[in-house]
């Protein structure tokens, strides 16, 4: 190892440990001191190359966890020991488990992942606000940052008998994007069942076979705030063109398009320019096409020209298998009783999951604790008491908002439009299932209705739950969501 690098790497060290956060008392922060040596402890420099400082991480959780909670004095401490503009990548190595006497191993191979925290995604001495990088004068296209994250890929996604069919299908357009029957891909359901992950794997594996293609993930939310951006711009000729040069499409949470005319004319001809022209599009959402509200008729009608698959809650095989490659990637091993408890405690969806089996890394990785299925009891209890939430009206109309992507503003205006009337009377619905609060006291949290008003909407909502199909599955679904 460079010596030269070494030092500086120690000086980075240092300064980190003498600004950590003064707690109360000495006592603390020894603790705080210690946290911070044990993690610090393997992280290696191993090169620094044009401002390219790349770190020797044992596992993906401790690059995680240092840009969790050290990147910014990270930041600082490499700015005064090194100067400005270092961008920083990490070398994560393949960890292989020892034995259950040890449950944290670090059996490093050498074949290296970068994978670069900052990336430049526009040549050096143009301006960022280009609205569309590919028609920078005198380039033909310019290398964006697809937004896509490394752990997305297929070879880190579990197959069960809730996702084979997306999953398989998936795969499929990875290897013709754009050239299969499967254009849209719709995928649908519930939050945290692995719908981000499926699209990504797409655009991964894409790049990977593919590397001259344009793939570019984003949220509806960010495409959205773009469009309103350009629009305020007068530049929205810019913004259809910059989209209309991707090759993979890839849009998570569509349904969030509800309500915004604007926005879905934009996003309606440029889906229609991509489709025409061979693109590939992936579009997520928790609801299946025709179930989202306010959204126009001839986008809908898009959504359905290609394939629409349902991805459900994991069964208990596939959330055993989630935890067993998560838990391998990181070195940990676990005997098959705590497998078992882990596999049968969370039930709802991979998110859930994938956050339990991040609490048990990292008590036994920062604190070196032998892991046992009492302590994870203990663990499981003190986060599953810590996560509780208190249901009250604000909390029902968050949920119902969420569910029918709408805003507050719109739940609690006046407007007696059928897309929003509907989530009202179900808002008010729970508020009286599921509180204690009066007719009266739902009706100010709904924007000042009468409290005859409330007592109309819970009464619609039993008696038509009971005749149509779709308001008692809105009725089924929110309550779960509700509750959960």
């Amino acid at each position: 190892m460079d010596e030269n690098l070494m030092l500086t790497w120690q000086k980075c060290l240092q300064f980190m440990r003498d600004n950590l956060n003064a707690a109360e008392d000495n006592s603390d922060l020894k603790k705080l001191e210690k946290s911070f040596d044990l993690l610090f402890d393997k992280v290696q420099p191993i090169s620094l190359v044009d401002n390219n400082l790349t770190l020797m991480v044992p596992s993906d959780f401790y690059k995680e966890y240092i840009e969790d909670n050290y990147l910014s004095l990270l930041s600082a401490a490499l700015k005064k020991n090194i100067g400005k503009g270092v961008k920083l990548w990490y070398s994560v190595m393949e960890n292989k488990p020892s034995g259950l006497e040890k449950p944290v191993t670090m059996n490093m191979k050498g074949k290296t992942v970068p994978t670069p925290k900052v990336q430049e995604t526009m040549p050096q001495g143009f301006s960022s606000n280009i609205v569309n990088p590919f028609v920078v004068p005198g380039i033909k296209k310019v290398n964006i940052d697809s937004n896509l994250k490394s752990d997305f890929s297929f070879d880190n996604y579990v197959e069960g008998e809730s996702n084979k069919f997306a999953a398989t299908v998936a795969r499929s357009i990875a290897k013709r994007p754009g050239a299969t029957a499967f254009n849209p891909l719709f995928l649908y359901g519930g939050y945290g069942v692995g719908k981000t992950h499926l699209g990504q794997a797409v655009g991964l594996e894409v790049k990977s076979q593919f590397p001259d293609k344009v793939v570019l993930y984003l949220s509806s939310e960010k495409f959205i705030q773009q469009f309103i951006s350009a629009a305020k711009a007068h530049k929205q000729t810019e913004f259809a063109n910059f989209y209309q040069m991707v090759d993979v499409l890839i849009i998570d949470d569509i349904q969030f398009l509800s309500g915004k005319s604007a926005t879905q004319d934009s996003f309606f001809h440029i889906f229609d320019y991509l489709h025409q022209n061979g693109k590939q599009i992936i579009l997520t959402s928790d609801k299946a096409p025709a179930d989202i509200m306010d959204i126009q008729d001839r986008i809908v009608s898009r959504f359905k020209w290609g394939l629409s698959a349902e991805i459900k809650s994991p069964d208990y095989s596939t959330r055993k298998q989630i935890i067993v490659d998560k838990l391998s990637r990181d070195g940990i091993v676990l005997t098959e009783d705590m497998l078992d408890f882990l596999a049968s405690e969370a039930k709802t969806n991979v998110r859930e999951l994938i956050g339990v089996i991040n609490s048990v890394i990292a008590y036994s990785t920062i604190y070196k604790s032998d892991l046992s299925l009492e302590l994870l009891k203990d663990t499981i209890n003190k986060i599953a008491a810590n996560q509780k939430k208190i249901i009250n009206i604000p909390y029902i109309q968050e949920v119902v908002c969420d569910y029918f992507g709408i805003k507050r503003e719109q739940l609690l205006s006046k407007t007696r439009k059928r897309e929003i009337a509907l989530p009202r009377q179900l808002a008010m619905y729970f508020a009286k299932e599921l509180t204690n609060a009066t007719f009266t006291k739902i009706g100010e949290e709904m924007g000042g209705k009468d409290h005859s008003t409330v007592m109309y909407a819970c009464e619609t909502i039993k008696d038509v739950s009971k005749i149509d199909k779709e308001v008692k599955k809105y009725v089924k679904e929110l309550s779960e969501r509700i509750k959960q």
